[in-house]
């Protein structure tokens, strides 16, 4: 099925009257921001340009579009929200979808649809929960899929990895998530869901299908193959660090005063600091209200931190950030820079290297 030549690999975004946000100093302050600006951008009109890309070859489809892309391509693409939030900011993404939410979007739960066997955050659950959870969404290998958030650019780039590293080959997130949805007059669903346990238990099937899944991958329409190289274990990441050649460059997408070990980490009981030898490349440092940065500030910013992703030797990129989540947006932007640049992320990243016992961490004291 081919769709507009509005699909594209890189993004390039021409805003009028929309001022950055000024850098914040804690995640609080970037999400009081974020909200001022989330009223903001429905009032406002976002341009955007795109280079077309022939996207009737699954190799060449984007890893991000547009709300204008999708608006003109909607009845192509099947919609996922993916909305989540961190313990300390205190808010429900499942109510959020539930009271208003794009028209068809079903609701990817990134806690529930995940390795419970572990105490660890939102790990990659098994081929067989992840292909039970897209059966039950009724989602098919050759599907268009597009995920989104509610903040812009947070949570979305989390699920769409977690189709791409299990195999999906057409998945994109929504450049600017839900407010750029609404401010291109994109149709908005508030009717009435999950407002009673019935309506909630129907909207977490595929959170169920996963966690109670026993059934053979051979009886699963969905078939998922996770691909391995791209996944990092700790003790991947220990090795790494420990050679005298390292392959490897690891990126920390947490905030700077967290990678120095300055505050505090929000999930309590973990070590201060990062893991040795890593760069820093803040989350929100790679976006501006939401929206990805153009790719010529993107490849500034990476080969300022050691990730020269045009130069002649590609290095292999793993990214971490606090529990696997936010290291996916750097991903994300990386692939803007080069759609083949070989990333993997560190699923357990800081949840898992800040409870170990006996691995090197360094601070900005041991640095100086």
């Amino acid at each position: 099925m081919a769709l507009s030549t509005g699909c594209f690999r890189n993004v390039v975004h021409k805003r009028r009257n929309i001022s950055p946000l000024t850098r914040p100093t804690s995640t609080t302050d970037f999400y009081s921001q974020y909200k001022g600006r989330t009223r903001n951008i429905m009032a406002q009109s976002i341009q955007i340009t795109a280079a077309s890309a022939p996207a009737n070859e699954e190799q060449d489809f984007p890893s991000l579009v547009t709300a204008s892309w999708l608006k003109d391509n909607f009845s192509s693409c099947k919609i996922l929200c993916a909305a989540w939030y961190l313990p300390i900011q205190n808010k429900d993404a499942l109510k959020e979808y539930c009271e208003e939410r794009i028209p068809g979007a079903q609701f990817f739960d990134l806690d529930g649809i995940a390795d419970k066997t572990t105490d660890l955050p939102h790990m990659l659950p098994s081929e067989t929960q992840f292909s039970a959870a897209a059966d039950t969404l009724g989602i098919t290998n050759d599907d268009i899929l597009i995920i989104y958030d509610h903040l812009g650019l947070f949570s979305a780039p989390r699920a769409w990895w977690t189709w791409h590293v299990f195999g999906h080959k057409k998945v994109a997130v929504l450049d600017g998530g839900f407010p750029a949805w609404k401010a291109v007059g994109g149709d908005v669903d508030t009717s009435a869901s999950g407002t009673d346990e019935d309506g909630k238990k129907k909207i977490l099937a595929p959170t169920q299908a996963a966690q109670s899944s026993s059934l053979p991958p051979a009886s699963l329409n969905y078939k998922s193959k996770l691909l391995t190289q791209e996944v990092r274990s700790y003790k991947q990441v220990l090795n790494n660090i420990s050679a005298n050649d390292k392959k490897e460059v690891v990126v920390d997408a947490r905030p700077a005063p967290r990678w120095r070990g300055e505050a505090p980490e929000p999930r309590p009981g973990l070590a201060l600091g990062h893991i040795p030898g890593s760069y820093n490349i803040p989350w929100d440092s790679v976006q501006s209200g939401g929206i990805l940065k153009p790719v010529s500030e993107l490849h500034e910013l990476f080969k300022a931190n050691g990730l020269d992703l045009k130069g002649g030797k590609k290095p292999q990129a793993v990214f971490s950030c606090g529990s696997g989540t936010t290291a996916c947006i750097l991903a994300l932007a990386a692939k803007q820079i080069d759609k083949d640049a070989e990333v993997a992320i560190y699923d357990g990243s800081w949840s898992e290297w800040g409870a170990l016992p006996d691995v090197p961490i360094d601070t900005a004291i041991s640095l100086k």
